[in-house]
C-alpha cells in the first residue's frame, strides 16, 4: 500500500500594512531609495491645498523657499531685538551716570525727572513707603513718603500678581502719584524692591498710547533695581 504524500503546505504570507511610520522606518534604513527611483520620484504627484496636485520636487522647492522664508523673518526678529535693547541699554547707561553723580536724593529724583522729560515724558517720579524707611523728621525726604494702605487700592487695581504696570490711571490714582499735573495720558508704574514692598517709580506721558499693556518692561525693572541701592545711601531703611 503506497502511502499519500502529504503536499506540503505552503507557508502563510502575512501581509503587513503600511503606514507612515514604517514607510518612514524604511526610508531611514534606505537612504538611496530615491537615487535608486529618480525616474518614479519625478513622476510622483503630491496632494496640495490650493493647486490640486504638484510634482514632488515642485513640492520640495515650495517647502525649502517656505523655510528660507521662516528663518529671514526670524533674522529680522533678532535683528529688531538687538536693536530694541541697544536704545534700551544705551538709555539705562545713561540715567545709571546721571544717578550715580547725584550727592543727595532730592538730586537724584531731580535727575530722573530730568532724564524722564528729555525723552519727551512729563517726568519720573520717585515714592518711598513709609512703613519701610525712615523719612520722619528730621529727615528732610518725608515728602517723597507714601503711605502704603493709601496705596494698596493702586496696588490691587492695576498691579495684583505683577509689579509693572503700562496703561491709564484714573483722576484720584494720578491725584496721589502724579501731582500738579493738568493732563497725564497713560503711565508707567514699578514697584522698588525684591518684594516689591520699598515704593512705587513712576514715569507719566501726555500720551495716552505711550504705556499700552503688552509692552516691554526691561528698562522698568532695571531702573527699580538701581534706585533701592542709591537710596540706602541717604535713607535708613526701617528693620
Amino acid at each position: 500500500m503506497t502511502k499519500k504524500r502529504r503536499a506540503k503546505a505552503k507557508p502563510r504570507v502575512r501581509k503587513v500594512k503600511l503606514n507612515d511610520e514604517l514607510v518612514n522606518q524604511y526610508l531611514t534604513q534606505n537612504p538611496d531609495f530615491f537615487i535608486r527611483n529618480a525616474r518614479q520620484v519625478e513622476t510622483m504627484r503630491i496632494p496640495h491645498p490650493v493647486r490640486g496636485v504638484v510634482s514632488l520636487p515642485e513640492w520640495q522647492l515650495a517647502r525649502q523657499r517656505n523655510k528660507i522664508k521662516e528663518l529671514e523673518q526670524e533674522v529680522t526678529l533678532l535683528m529688531e531685538h538687538a536693536s530694541a535693547n541697544e536704545y534700551l541699554f544705551e538709555h539705562l547707561m545713561t540715567l545709571q551716570k546721571e544717578l550715580l553723580q547725584a550727592e543727595n536724593l532730592g538730586e537724584l529724583v531731580t535727575r530722573l525727572n530730568r532724564w524722564a522729560k528729555s525723552l519727551g515724558l512729563l517726568g519720573g517720579y520717585v515714592y518711598l513707603f513709609e512703613d519701610k524707611w525712615a523719612l520722619s523728621a528730621p529727615s528732610s525726604f518725608h515728602h517723597l513718603s507714601l503711605s502704603s494702605d493709601k496705596f494698596n487700592f493702586i496696588r490691587v487695581r492695576h498691579l495684583q500678581y505683577s509689579y509693572h504696570y503700562l496703561g491709564q490711571l484714573n483722576p484720584t490714582e494720578l491725584t496721589l502719584l502724579v501731582p500738579n499735573q493738568e493732563y497725564v495720558g497713560s503711565v508707567a508704574l514699578s514697584l522698588l524692591g525684591e518684594f516689591g514692598d520699598l515704593g512705587v517709580l513712576v514715569f507719566a506721558s501726555r500720551d495716552h498710547r505711550h504705556y499700552q499693556s503688552g509692552q516691554g518692561t526691561l528698562l522698568l525693572e532695571k531702573i527699580s533695581e538701581i534706585l533701592p541701592i542709591l537710596i540706602k545711601r541717604w535713607v535708613t531703611r526701617k528693620k
